[in-house]
Parts: structure tokens; sequence; C-alpha cells
């Protein structure tokens, strides 16, 4: 019998996550804004208050997470992994430096990638499954993924359920992520590096994410919801995320795994879609002549 990645009378699973970014989630984009104390405290928020205030409310409800940690954060804040998975949650690779791949040379990706690993190994943390930088996956970071033994991926955006990923190094699980799902395209603002424009209201973004989550149970899709702590720890929109929580829970039919386990259901669910990455051809132009 083929396994599916959504036991039965289920009709969707959400996936919690939080991207642990810190300062990497804007010295990736300029190491001069280190010189900013306001912007480098705003991000110091994430690990040092709203991480402990998420993890408490998962906590309480007793649902299960994923924490996606770039490896510098995991370097400068020891035992925070540690906490995390001692809370009972998995951790898993976001690059070491939070620079987006697609902006790396191969040689630059790789160095990135294995030093994250690095990381969690002289922790003594297993990872299974990596997320880039911003989302902003190569065209070779599959392959590197396949290539050090991880599970799944999740940094693209081609299906709203996981899917196959074949590559050159093995075939990987895409857990796919999307923006309306994000907390960043709620919440983030800084004026340096200037970010955002609108904070928006918790309750508009809690009827939003409600909203699709009835659409996805009826699709059967992946709830792949995405909060970073230095924006979603703040305390309205903890409570927010609370109330998210203890909705999904109340409708019956909603699974909440981590990544891992989500990987690993569809990775025996031989119904689930095997798209292979194709890079658009370009060499001859948008509309090359008839």
């Amino acid at each position: 019998m083929t396994q599916s990645w959504l036991d039965n009378g289920k009709r969707s699973v959400v996936a919690l996550t939080f991207d642990v970014d810190a300062e990497t989630g804007v010295l990736s984009m300029g190491e001069a804004y280190a010189e900013h104390a306001m912007t480098m405290t705003h991000q110091a928020f994430g690990p040092d208050v709203g991480v402990p205030r998420i993890l408490g409310i998962l906590q309480e409800l007793e649902v299960p997470a994923t924490f996606y940690f770039p490896g510098w954060v995991a370097e400068r804040r020891p035992g925070l992994v540690e906490r995390v998975v001692e809370a009972g949650h998995e951790i898993a690779h976001h690059s070491y430096s939070h620079v987006p791949a697609s902006s790396m040379t191969a040689d630059e990706e790789r160095r990135d990638f294995e030093r994250a690993l690095q990381v969690f190994k002289d922790i003594g943390v297993p990872v299974y499954g990596h997320r880039a930088g911003l989302w902003e996956a190569s065209w070779r970071t599959a392959s590197l993924v396949a290539e050090y033994g991880l599970l799944y991926d999740s940094s693209m955006m081609n299906d709203d359920r996981p899917y196959r990923v074949p590559t050159d190094k093995g075939e990987i699980v895409e857990l796919p992520p999307h923006w309306s799902l994000d907390d960043w395209e709620q919440y983030a603002f800084l004026p340096a590096p200037q970010i955002g424009t609108v904070m928006e209201n918790p309750l508009n973004v809690l009827s939003m994410w409600k909203h699709e989550l009835d659409a996805m149970r009826r699709h059967q899709c992946l709830f792949m919801l995405t909060n970073h702590p230095f924006l979603t720890g703040r305390p309205g929109r903890a409570e927010a995320l609370r109330s998210l929580i203890e909705y999904g829970k109340s409708c019956g039919d909603v699974d909440f795994l981590s990544c891992r386990q989500v990987a690993e259901r569809a990775r025996g669910d031989e119904t689930l879609a095997s798209r292979p990455l194709m890079k658009p051809d370009t060499e001859q132009g948008l509309f090359p002549a008839s």
C-alpha cells in the first residue's frame, strides 16, 4: 500500500516554521549595518526574546515546529539550538550567512553550505532539511541538499503540496513555502535598511491565515507557515499565532507536523508529483526571431 503524506481523514498539514535569522537577516544586505545599534538590537530581539516566547506557546498548545537557523546565529547564541531541541522541536539548515544562494558562485555556495553543516555537527544536532536565505535557492541548491544526505528543502514554490525533486545527486523532497504565509510581508519594518512601509494589524493577519488554512483544507495542501521570531515574537503577533494554532487544532482534520515528519511521509507517497528543475533557456532571448 502506498504511504500518503496525509493521514486518513486529514485534509491538510500545518508545518510551523521559524527562521531564526537574527542579525544575519540584515548583515547579509550589507555589513555596514553592524554599526546601527537600533537595527541590530531589533534583530537580536528574535533569538533573545521571541524564540523563548514562541517556545512557550508551542509547549502550551503541544504542537511541534521546525526552527531554521543560519550557522552564524547558532554559533553566536550558545545553548539556543539545544534549548529548542530540548523543547521537542526540529532544527534545520538555513545557510551559514543568510546570503542568498542565487547571488553566490558555485564555490561560495558550497563553502557556505558546508560551514553551516559543520556548526550543527559541532553542536551535536543532526539536521535533515534546508531552506535557502531569503528562499533564494540557486539551480545548484537542490543537488547540494541531496549530495550531503539531507532529506528535504523548503525554498521553491511550484506547488502547494510536497513534491519530489530529482537531482544528479539523488532525489529530495521539496516542502514549498509561499509569501502569502510569511510574516515578513505583514510586519517587517526598518528605516535602515529601508524595509516595509505599513505594519499590519495582527488580527487582519490572523483572519487571512485562517482563510488560507480553510482553503488548503478544501484543496488538501501543505500550510507552510514561515515566521521570524524578531517579528512574530512581539506580543500581539505572538497571540495571533496562538489563535491560529488553536483554530487549526479545533478543525479536527488538520495535522501539525515538523518539516522532517512531513518529508518522511512525502518520501513514501508515490502519488506526489516529481518536478525536475528546469532553468529557462534565454540564450536566444525571450522572443527569438522566427
